[in-house]
């Protein structure tokens, strides 16, 4: 299944767009086929895929890899367990492509639906993280859609394996492999982000800089997050220990990640203060507190500005103390990312407001920040975090990956009839068949 990197850039793009033609038109059970050969070849394959990941993981040893992008790397028996599950989810899921939203007969014997379609070919640029092949392929497979992953050079040789099983898996079914590429060098990124005829949306899934570098470099639409400033607020009201475990689980279960909490804001009239910051501080965490903070433990250190609006990704944590719900709301409208947000509270009344008012993509109620994932909302696996307000929003699985269309079934109808007079508009919903 190994992809001939002699064709153009150009030229890999029109073989994924006609391959995705294919596949989005195959039917749900070859779909499905699919994804079963790719849950077989990830449980085949995994000591080869963890021997290639672990020659990325030697090569990235002595470089200035940031340690969050290294823990990123690793591709380990627990994490290929993961991914086999989340395509199972997949398997699972009924075929989205085709299903009716809308069934509407226009007038008598003309009928229109609305149905579900693939949004086509995407690109999609990620760092590090090898596991994303796999998430991002079984997710385009499932909504029909062709991708082409361009992963960060340091997972060079875990990309290439983990592509392979997608394209084989692919080729299993009797379906064109081409509908799944491996793209390496930066050159060919500027290429692909040129290709607007035929690269349909690019998610990147990285820093700041890379998501605001392409939302400048290319005219294809994006979707995605530049960041992860995720808040946990615990109320007057919350419970004690509660606001210690959801605060320590959301920053330290995996602080690398874009849904780790990176800021705890505690109610002024909180009584526990001191053992939220405790627990923190015990548990290796930096916490970089203000005026207020200062004064509950010696250890916090005096956090300055830009405290407020920094994703950490390690374990180090801004903490604020706050007078009310609305003061909490403000600094979170005024610092955070539009990420995940969390209020921990035993008050139902201010617990409705913080998910009514807080504008974000995902916003949880006595729960920890890091359950704003794919995987864990059910999604089989997501392809990233987007936090605008067109299309997707939070996790993306297949949903975010459709597009809708249009289908009319007429028996001759002419719009010059309805001009006239000879016909008349019914406008008449019709129940949506299963």
């Amino acid at each position: 299944m190994t992809i001939d990197l002699n064709i153009s850039i150009r030229e890999r793009a029109a073989a994924a767009r006609s391959a995705q033609r294919r596949l989005g038109s195959a039917g749900g059970e070859a779909r499905s086929e699919v994804l079963r050969h790719l849950e077989r070849l990830l449980g085949e394959r995994e000591s080869e895929l963890i021997a290639a990941n672990q020659h990325d993981l030697d090569a990235a040893k002595g470089t200035d890899l940031a340690e969050p992008l290294m823990k990123r790397l690793a591709l380990t028996a627990e994490k290929l367990e993961t991914l086999r599950e989340g395509v199972r989810q997949l398997i699972d899921l009924p075929d989205p492509i085709g299903r009716p939203l809308v069934r509407r007969e226009i007038a008598d014997g003309l009928v229109l639906e609305q149905v579900q379609a693939p949004l086509g070919v995407l690109l999609i640029i990620f760092e590090s993280r090898p596991d994303a092949v796999i998430q991002i392929g079984s997710l385009a497979l499932r909504a029909g859609d062709a991708v082409l992953m361009k992963g960060g050079s340091e997972a060079i040789n875990s990309n290439r394996a983990l592509t392979d099983v997608l394209r084989e898996a692919v080729a299993a079914a009797g379906l064109d492999p081409e509908v799944v590429q491996n793209i390496e060098g930066r050159e060919a990124v500027g290429e692909l982000l040129d290709l607007d005829d035929l690269i349909d949306l690019v998610i990147p899934r990285g820093s700041n800089e890379l998501v605001t570098s392409i939302k400048l470099r290319s005219r294809i639409p994006v979707l995605g997050h530049a960041d992860g400033i995720c808040h946990v607020f615990v109320d007057a009201a919350a419970d004690r220990q509660m606001a210690i475990d959801i605060t320590i689980d959301s920053k330290t279960e995996y602080p690398a990640v874009c849904n780790a909490a990176e800021t705890v804001l505690i109610h002024r009239d909180f009584p526990h203060a001191g053992a939220v910051i405790e627990a923190l501080l015990d548990r290796d965490v930096e916490v970089r507190g203000d005026d207020s903070t200062l004064s509950l433990d010696s250890r916090v250190i005096a956090a300055d500005e830009d405290d407020w609006g920094t994703e950490y990704g390690n374990f180090t944590i801004s903490a604020r103390i706050v007078d009310s719900l609305d003061d909490a709301i403000e600094h979170i409208h005024a610092h955070g990312s539009a990420h995940t947000e969390a209020i921990v509270t035993d008050d139902e009344p201010t617990a409705r407001r913080f998910l009514e008012e807080v504008d974000a993509a995902s916003v949880f109620w006595n729960a920890s920040t890091r359950f704003a994932d794919g995987f864990r909302y059910g999604l089989g696996a997501e392809v990233g975090i987007a936090t605008g307000r067109i299309h997707a929003r939070g996790p993306v699985g297949v949903e975010g990956l459709l597009t809708t269309r249009w289908l009319a079934v007429g028996k001759g109808h002419l719009v010059d009839d309805f001009s006239s007079g000879k016909r008349a508009y019914t406008h008449r919903d019709l129940p949506i068949a299963e």
